[in-house]
């Protein structure tokens, strides 16, 4: 289910941002830092999508049709010159169509997906919720890095797992193209019982 439309800039990558998670990015191409410098001045984000063809860096790439808003949650230069960000994702979207600028920065015509609807984490689920308990016990500043935890909500407890498991970027694109929270916990219990 969708929810608006809008124009936005891609970022392929060859990961998958999801929902509440933090990635960081180093930042050297003209048309990516024309991407941070028009989000800068207009205080939005832009979207991260998996390159299903192509690299990261030169031609633009073929990015799958469900990505992640990216929100700038901050920035540095590093000791290498290149420009640091540190974003979180946010809303889902699904690409209805996209056109590359003259500077090779891609722009795609976005539909936003509906939020996570508030779900219980059901009885058959539970094991997961214990897993990530667990690793959360073993990161170092868990407790400001997931300062707000739910374990009782699905999305958030199949969001945070999508985040911190070992997965493959094509196994977390499966996993945000799920609309339904009861559905992604199904899914990753069967990723996690392939293993």
């Amino acid at each position: 289910m969708d929810a608006g439309f809008d124009d936005l800039p891609l970022f392929p990558l060859r990961t998958v941002l999801v929902p509440g998670a933090a990635l960081g990015l180093r930042v050297f191409e003209p048309r990516y830092l024309d991407l941070v410098r028009e989000c800068g001045r207009r205080g939005t984000g832009f979207g991260i999508s998996l390159i299903l063809d192509g690299e990261e860096s030169g031609s633009p790439a073929t990015p799958a049709g469900i990505g992640t808003e990216a929100l700038i949650e901050d920035f540095d230069v590093g000791g290498d010159g290149l420009l640091a960000l540190r974003v979180r994702g946010a809303r889902r979207f699904r690409i209805r169509g996209s056109r590359v600028r003259d500077n090779g920065l891609v722009m795609a015509d976005v539909a936003w997906r509906a939020p996570d609807p508030v779900v219980d984490l059901q009885p058959e689920h539970a094991l997961l919720g214990v897993v990530l308990r667990r690793i959360l016990e073993r990161i170092d500043g868990a407790d400001r890095l997931f300062a707000e935890p739910n374990f009782d909500d699905a999305a958030w407890v199949g969001w945070r797992l999508a985040e911190l498991l070992p997965l493959e970027p094509t196994q977390r694109q499966q996993l945000l193209q799920l609309d339904d929270p009861d559905e992604r916990l199904e899914t990753l219990l069967r990723l996690v019982g392939d293993d």
